[in-house]
């Protein structure tokens, strides 16, 4: 069992060392582009609308960017999803749990950053890697969530982007472990969400680093348009 505590210096440094771990840059340029979209479109520094999205806007990282919707604490479906998404999981996402890409290990720290992240908000960056039996090489993977308002005006909707890096193989379906979740604030600090486990001596796993923690199908629900 884990509890989730603040960066040491030690935690910090592996951080660095794990942002550098992939091979290109490939992974790192479409989440750094949605980002600074997102960023465009907030005004006094508040959450922006989903209906503010336009697809255009994310031409070049379409194949990565994906929409959810939260539908319970700690849960999100996919409302669409890039190709990209599709090659990984080799089905259509669309109405998929975001935690069917993860693997039942790392559902419950994916639902932790999902409901801090709607809830805070917050800006949630993971860093992926695919079950060993999956993979002819490792495939690793960084995903970026940024949370939405609905016409509503509550925060209950998310643009993200997720990129894998490795050969997907002739199995097309891929199940993720987290290697490194981070939170940010809307002001940019890391945040950590509330929810602690306890350490169980003798039981315990290293601790889990928590800073806090192409083609899009344009096919939407009716109330989603």
């Amino acid at each position: 069992m884990r509890r989730f505590l603040g960066d040491t210096l030690s935690d910090k440094l592996e951080k660095v060392v794990s942002m550098d771990r992939f091979r290109s840059g490939r992974s790192l340029s479409p989440l750094r582009q949605a980002e600074a979209y997102w960023s465009a479109l907030r005004t006094d520094d508040d959450v922006p609308l989903r209906s503010a999205i336009d697809p255009r806007g994310l031409e070049n990282i379409l194949p990565y960017a994906f929409i959810l919707e939260r539908i319970a604490p700690g849960v999100a479906r996919f409302r669409l999803a890039g190709q990209h998404l599709t090659e990984l999981t080799g089905m259509e996402v669309r109405g998929m749990p975001l935690t069917a890409l993860f693997t039942s290990a790392a559902r419950a720290e994916v639902g932790a950053v999902l409901e801090h992240m709607f809830d805070t908000p917050a800006v949630a960056e993971l860093d992926l890697i695919a079950e060993r039996r999956f993979a002819l090489s490792p495939l690793e993977a960084r995903m970026v969530l940024l949370p939405l308002k609905s016409d509503f005006g509550d925060t209950s909707r998310a643009l993200g982007v997720l990129v894998a890096e490795g050969e997907l193989g002739k199995r097309t379906s891929h199940s993720f472990d987290v290697t490194r979740s981070q939170l940010r604030d809307l002001n940019g600090e890391h945040t950590v969400p509330p929810a602690v486990v306890e350490e169980v001596p003798g039981l315990a796993e290293e601790p889990a680093s928590f800073d806090g923690a192409p083609h899009l199908r344009l096919v939407a629900s009716r109330d989603e348009v």
